[in-house]
This record gives structure tokens, sequence and C-alpha cells, in this order.
């Protein structure tokens, strides 16, 4: 038979795997009696486990949240797997001092065999060249505005360049990142339409407002709603705004690595077709311009005005530029 404390920490495992175990399940996975299953179940009590006991042909217990965080049960994968995310999440600027302080908890009561594991991975988050630092939300922030999300409760709050006591109304949604950034999905009450906040930039206003019935996102998704929104959609398709399709003068290898979720075709050793989208016509011939090579436009018709459109100004600026004053944009 386990001793007492090995057969705990046998015990809180099974425990720990969110589901109603009767006392014989219990006794035969662990190779004892049901008395000593009860007598264990009562030590775990007594540690600050909440196990509630349920009736049933033969009993049964679950473990329950309580009011205080007890030790926690981990095997190597999971304890492998947790210091991984912590890594990761150091390198937030929203939460990383506290992710780091619980890696550091963390890692100091594990056995050394995962503290060599996790010591040979090391994590780092690299920005893109003229990528922005991570927007610095603060836990409380983020809490506060979960709660209004959850309470259904229309929040106030000042954002932004707005002017001084003009607040925004909203009916909040989700929280959500993208790209380093957390941003807060509301329906803007004085806009009657769908906005996507940056979370770093609203100061809420107390209290909260009143309750509310939430409205569907279009799609109903909002992974696909926030990809939507930031590439120049309504929300309710993820696909861009604008795409076209060209043949290029270079292999499908050299070209596929910059197509970001473009569509690489080869169609011989140094040609490939690709199928391309972008936020307007003018800055898909753009992207497109920066392969360096020869382009047959296959469509759409729009896209063979950008070029033009392109093609013209480039050769006014080739040629010294004239005294008109520059244009403040390109039609898309």
């Amino acid at each position: 038979m386990q001793k007492t404390s090995s057969r705990l920490l046998a015990l809180l495992s099974l425990l720990q795997t969110h589901r109603d175990w009767s006392g014989d399940d219990l006794a035969g996975r662990l190779g004892i009696t049901p008395r000593t299953v009860r007598r264990d179940i009562d030590r775990l009590r007594e540690l600050g486990y909440p196990v509630r006991a349920f009736k049933g042909p033969t009993g049964g217990y679950r473990l329950d949240a309580g009011s205080q965080l007890p030790p926690l049960l981990f095997d190597d994968d999971q304890a492998v797997a947790l210091a991984l995310a912590l890594q990761s999440a150091a390198t937030d600027g929203t939460i990383g001092e506290d992710a780091a302080r619980a890696l550091a908890t963390i890692r100091q009561v594990m056995p050394a065999r995962l503290r060599r594991r996790i010591d040979m991975l090391r994590v780092t988050a690299v920005q893109p060249p003229g990528a922005e630092e991570p927007s610095p939300a603060g836990p409380e922030l983020l809490v506060e505005l979960g709660r209004a999300i959850h309470a259904r409760e229309e929040l106030r709050f000042d954002y932004g360049n707005d002017a001084p006591g003009r607040a925004r109304r909203t009916q909040p949604h989700h929280l959500v990142t993208w790209r380093g950034h957390w941003y807060l999905v509301a329906w803007d009450l004085g806009r009657d339409d769908w906005r996507t906040f940056r979370v770093d930039r609203v100061r809420p206003r107390t209290p909260t407002g009143p309750h509310f019935t939430p409205r569907d996102l279009p799609g109903r998704d909002v992974a696909a709603f926030v990809t939507g929104r930031f590439r120049g959609t309504d929300g309710s398709t993820t696909d861009w705004p604008c795409r076209g399709e060209v043949v290029l003068g270079l292999p499908a290898q050299a070209v596929a690595p910059f197509a970001r979720d473009g569509i690489v075709e080869e169609l011989g050793p140094d040609r490939c077709r690709l199928t391309l989208g972008s936020w307007s016509w003018t800055g898909l011939a753009t992207t497109i311009g920066h392969f360096g090579t020869g382009i047959q436009v296959i469509g759409p018709p729009q896209l063979t005005r950008a070029f033009a459109e392109l093609a013209a100004l480039y050769a006014e600026a080739a040629e010294g530029g004239s005294e008109r004053e520059p244009p403040r944009g390109l039609p898309s």
C-alpha cells in the first residue's frame, strides 16, 4: 500500500480531472478500501481542498472551487506547459511582471529534472521592425472591463484624445488581443455601430450604466469580426476587401515566404501565380511591387488601374516631380 502522503497526492490528481468520482472507483484506482478513501478525503479538506460529497448508490466526490487557492498538483507535462505559458506571458506588457513572479514561484518548487527541461527552453519576444510596443493595459482595468461584460452593464468611458467631458456610452461585448494590444469590442451607442477600442486608451467612468440585452456580432464570431475590421471590412467576413491575382517572374519558393496570407502557385522554374488581398487596390499594387520583378495582372480591372495610377506617379517622381502639391492620397 502507498504511503499516506503519496496516496493523498494520487487522490488529488484524480480529483483534479474535473469529473465526479464514486468512492468505489477511487478505491479501485488507488488500491485501497472505501473507508480509507473517506479518511483521505477528510485529510484533503483539512489541507484546504474543497472536496464535496454527493449522494448516490455508492456515494461520490467532486473537487470544487474554494475561497482560497490551495496547493495544486501537476504532472510533468502539465508543469512544463505551465512554465512555457508563463514564459510567454512574461513578455506581455500587461501581465508580464505578475507572470514572471508566478514563473519564479513554480520553478522554485519544481524537481530538478523539470527545472532542467524548462531552463533549456527560453522564450524571447521579438517585435517586427517598426511595430508598436505592447499596450500597457493593467490587469485591474482588464478585470473591470471583464466584469462589465459579464454583468452586461453599459460602460461609460473617456477615450484617447476625445474632447474633455465627452464620454463614450457603449455596450461591451468582448475583450480580445490583436498584435500585442488589448481591444474592447463594443456597440457604440453614440454612433449606433460596432467599434473596437484600444484598452490602454480607455478610462472608465463610474458608476456603470443599466443592464442591456447583448446584440449579435456580424457573423457571430468574435475572431472573424476583429480580423475583418482590421482588414477594412464590416467584420462579417475575414477576407480582404480587395483581392487580386498576378503572375510574377520569380520562382514560387522565392515569393512564398513574403506572401503573408496569399496563395502562391508554381508555374515553372522562374514563374508563379500570386493571389493576395489588401485593404485597398493601391495598397495591393504597392505590396506586389515590393517583389521587384515582372508582373502580369490576371485581374481584376481595379488592380490594373491601381498599377497605372502608381506608374504615373512614379514616372513623374523619376522625372524630378512637378511644382504642383503632392496628392494627399491615392484612390482605392
